[in-house]
């Protein structure tokens, strides 16, 4: 029974452990000031979401002035209040 409890508290927790699900993006508009970037996106894998081009809000801890119109990052998305935020985003070297 213990070995049960274990297997299933493990697999409950190891979602919470795993890498984020990094999406390839190039950066079409920014709006600092909306804390909003519109991305012209790969397909986001997490989520079952094709490749397009959207606006999409940016988590408070992402600094929109370090990037700018036409460069590549990458980045993860959460589903926040109904809608979805990138709360990761960064360069692609």
């Amino acid at each position: 029974m213990k070995h049960w409890i274990l297997a299933i508290v493990l697999a409950c927790t190891t979602s919470v452990w795993a890498a984020p699900d990094w999406t390839q993006a190039r950066i079409v508009t920014l709006e600092p000031e909306r804390a909003r970037v519109t991305l012209k996106h790969q397909r986001i894998e997490s989520i079952g979401m094709e490749a397009m081009t959207m606006p999409f809000k940016v988590d408070g801890a992402i600094k929109l002035d370090s990037f700018k119109a036409g460069q590549k990052v990458r980045f993860t998305v959460a589903a926040m209040e109904n809608h979805l935020v990138v709360d990761q985003m960064e360069p692609v070297k």
